[in-house]
């Protein structure tokens, strides 16, 4: 294989990732609804370009312990991360059963690509509650405005900080707001406006709600449009590979897990089945590639992206490009 088609592959990769990042990736079942899920569960979410389902009691409950079992000192970390988030902001994830996160993409500048994002998260917590927790946490280092009759609590955290004791994350204000008694908004001030002005019945595309609630067993399920002015700004650089980008339309997936095993789904929907084709040959040339990268890694991470690509499956029906995989969950922890 030249060195073109090997940049090629490569670039592609890091497009599939970058479209989905904060999305993840998943599982193994194809059902078009989550019969499971109540009728409020996409209430409040703005218009979103991506759209993300978390079943945050399972995360913390079942996924995460699995993967960190074998390194209690990781274990350890990440209820303290968990422990930390709560102390900073009075709010604790493990009172969460679900979250649904909206994702949109703005353009500050040329070749430039900005994620808005606003998470909902629904219990069986007292909303009101949490906020007041959020009050006390803050010290004084908050503020509260005013916004269509509701209040959003602004607390001031400026500091770097773990996300369900997984996801690094730059937090300066965070804003809070209570949209009904087991509901919370939390974001920035933009973007839980954003949420309030949606109101009950919200502004979410249907066709992403059904692409990220197609495995109701997923731990995480998602869905996100990918516009031309997406890939534009991603300026891989290459004619063959930015040809196959921007047939893209939509993506989409699922992280499910096992007692043993995470398994992984990303389903590229393009604008044609020669694009497909197309795509599935630039895919199928990087798993074959795959292993000449393997050398480089520490064993750890070796085993699990040798695992990873062991496990690879790449498919074409019609206009749509699957690729799935799976690994043991205790061989993520060196990821974590």
């Amino acid at each position: 294989m030249n060195k073109k088609f090997l940049v090629s592959s490569i670039a592609l990769a890091f497009i599939l990732v970058a479209i989905c990042s904060g999305f993840g990736s998943g599982s193994t079942s194809t059902s078009a609804t989550n019969p499971a899920l109540p009728p409020d569960t996409f209430s409040y979410l703005p218009a979103s370009d991506g759209i993300a389902l978390i079943d945050v009691r399972r995360m913390l409950s079942e996924t995460m312990p699995r993967i960190l079992a074998g390194d209690p000192a990781k274990l350890t970390q990440a209820n303290a991360d968990l422990d930390k988030f709560k102390t900073r902001t009075g709010i604790d994830p493990r009172a969460f059963d679900r979250v649904v996160i909206g994702t949109r993409y703005t353009y500050p500048a040329p070749r430039v690509t900005k994620l808005e994002t606003v998470a909902i998260a629904r219990g069986t917590f007292d909303a009101r509650a949490l906020a007041a927790a959020a009050r006390t946490a803050a010290n004084g280092t908050y503020r509260e405005e005013k916004y269509r009759g509701q209040t959003i609590l602004i607390v001031t955290i400026n500091d770097q900080m773990k996300v369900f004791g997984v996801w690094d994350m730059q937090i300066k204000d965070l804003a809070v707001c209570v949209l009904d008694p087991h509901s919370l908004a939390i974001g920035t001030v933009a973007n839980v406006r954003a949420t309030i002005a949606a109101g009950p019945k919200g502004l979410a595309a249907a066709d992403l709600v059904a692409l990220a609630t197609r495995d109701p067993k997923a731990v995480v399920g998602f869905g996100a449009n990918v516009p031309k002015e997406l890939m534009t700004s991603l300026n891989v650089g290459n004619d063959t590979i930015a040809k196959d980008a921007n047939s893209i339309r939509q993506v989409y997936g699922s992280i499910g897990s096992t007692e043993t095993d995470v398994s992984l789904l990303l389903v590229a929907r393009t604008d044609s089945a020669e694009a497909a084709n197309n795509l599935n040959d630039t895919v199928t040339g990087l798993k074959q590639l795959g292993g000449l990268f393997l050398g480089r890694m520490a064993p750890a991470r070796k085993a699990l992206a040798q695992s990873a690509l062991d496990n690879l499956t790449i498919t074409t029906r019609g206009t749509e490009v699957e690729i799935r995989t799976q690994v043991a969950a205790a061989n993520l922890a060196s990821v974590i």
